[in-house]
């Protein structure tokens, strides 16, 4: 993993598979100060019945649990039971923070979508 900087909050970067980990409170930090961050963070709910492999917390190595972020979209994160923070896999991040923010121009999203592009133009031609 690499450290990236957005907005001087540090976040560890997988070469690999393209997922960001968020220490506790960094995902709040990434998010402007609006209603829309705050009803995003109470959407946060367990995920039921999820069949993906559960991924080991980087910081205390337990198998981290399964959370949708709402109800509504189909983004489940993989959250420390110890509250050391959130996996985001490929492209997660940028959906969640659109979610969370007013303004859909902010420079954190913008380096996203520019890191995830070509993602995003797949998810296009499907």
């Amino acid at each position: 993993m690499i450290v990236l900087e957005f907005e001087e909050i540090e976040t560890d970067f997988c070469t690999n598979c393209e997922g960001i980990w968020l220490d506790a409170g960094e995902l709040e930090l990434l998010l402007e100060n609006s209603s829309e961050k705050d009803e995003l963070i109470k959407s946060f709910s367990k995920a039921k019945k999820n069949k993906k492999k559960k991924r080991r917390c980087p910081i205390c190595h337990k198998k981290m649990e399964k959370t949708r972020v709402s109800d509504d979209k189909d983004i489940v994160l993989d959250e420390c039971k110890h509250g050391h923070g959130l996996w985001f896999d490929k492209g997660e991040i940028l959906e969640v923070i659109k979610e969370g923010s007013v303004n859909k121009h902010n420079s954190i999203i913008q380096v996203l979508e520019d890191m995830y592009k070509h993602k995003i133009e797949v998810r296009k031609q499907n």
